[in-house]
C-alpha cells in the first residue's frame, strides 16, 4: 500500500551535531508525519560547544537542490534557515518566486539568540529587500527583530510595536520571538497579520538544552501549513510542538544540548 504525505523543503545549513539546522528540521517534518526534504546551504563542523567551521555551498549547488525536490517531489511549504551570504539569498529568493513555491516560513537567521550577529551587512539586506517580501511567516528573534524594526526592545509593548514595523517589510505575517528576552517575557511571542495582534504564550520550561529551538519551531510551522493548517494555527501548534521538545530536551554532549524532537518515543 501506498502512501502520499505532504512534503516540506527545509533550505538551510547542515548541523553536524544533529541538534539544528536541516537535521532539526527533517526531524521536526518527520514527527508532524510530512516528508521532508532539504537543499543545503553550508556545512558545519559543530557540536554542543559551539561552531569549528562553516563552510558554504556555491549558489548554483543550492538552487540545482530546489529544482531537483521540485520539479519531481513537489513541495507544500518551504522553510529557510541559515542561508549565509547574499549570493545565496539571491539565488534562493529568485527560486521561490520563479517556482511559485507557497507556504514559506522565513527564519531570518541573522543574529543568534544571545546576540552575536551571524551574517554580514549586504546578506542582512539582501534578506530584507528580497526574501522577507516572499514570506508567508516571518519568525525573527528579539536581535533580529531589532534590525528589521529599527527598535531597541526590552518590553512587550516594544515587541509589539517592532512586529508592526516589520510587517511593513511585506510578509504575509510576522512572529516576534521572546526567548531573547528577560525576565516576564522570555518565551513570549508576538504574532501580526496586518490585521490580528497577538502574543502567544506556552508554558515556561527551565532547561540549558535548548539547542536548535528556532529551527524547530520555523520548521513545525513550515509542517503545519503543509498540513492545511491557517497560519496563526500553525504557530500555535507549533509552540506546542517546541515546549514538549523542550521538556524531553536532551542532555548530551559537554555543552548546551538539543530539545528533543522526538519526545513522544523517549521512555
Amino acid at each position: 500500500m501506498s502512501n502520499s504525505p505532504p512534503v516540506a523543503l527545509t533550505i538551510a545549513g547542515s548541523d553536524s551535531g544533529g541538534g539544528a539546522g536541516i537535521q532539526a528540521d527533517l526531524k521536526t517534518f518527520a514527527f508532524h508525519r510530512v516528508h521532508g526534504t532539504s537543499a543545503l546551504t553550508c556545512v558545519t563542523a559543530q557540536n554542543t560547544q559551539g561552531v569549528n567551521r562553516v563552510d558554504a555551498l556555491p549558489p548554483e549547488a543550492v538552487i540545482a537542490q530546489i529544482e531537483a525536490v521540485v520539479s519531481d517531489i513537489g513541495v507544500q511549504a518551504v522553510k529557510t534557515g541559515m542561508l549565509l551570504n547574499s549570493a545565496i539569498i539571491s539565488a534562493v529568493a529568485d527560486q521561490l518566486e520563479t517556482l511559485q513555491l507557497k507556504n514559506v516560513v522565513v527564519d531570518p537567521v541573522m543574529v543568534s539568540r544571545t546576540g552575536a550577529q551571524l551574517i554580514d551587512d549586504k546578506a542582512i539586506a539582501t534578506l530584507r529587500h528580497a526574501l522577507i517580501p516572499l514570506a508567508t511567516v516571518l519568525t525573527p528573534n528579539r536581535y533580529e527583530a531589532q534590525i528589521l524594526s529599527g527598535l531597541e526592545i526590552q518590553s512587550l509593548s516594544e515587541m509589539q510595536q517592532a512586529a508592526q514595523n516589520i510587517y511593513q517589510l511585506g510578509p504575509q505575517a510576522v512572529l516576534v520571538k521572546g526567548g531573547g528576552m528577560a525576565g516576564e517575557w522570555r518565551g513570549v511571542d508576538v504574532w501580526f497579520d496586518g490585521d490580528r495582534l497577538e502574543v502567544v504564550k506556552t508554558q515556561t520550561i527551565e532547561t540549558s538544552d535548548t539547542h536548535g529551538t528556532g529551527c524547530t519551531l520555523s520548521a513545525a510551522i513550515a509542517a503545519n501549513l503543509a498540513l492545511d493548517q491557517a497560519a496563526f494555527a500553525a504557530v500555535i501548534q507549533a509552540k506546542d510542538y517546541v515546549t514538549s521538545a523542550l521538556k524531553s530536551a536532551l542532555r548530551i554532549g559537554q555543552g548546551q544540548g538539543p530539545v528533543g524532537h522526538f519526545f513522544a518515543l523517549l521512555d
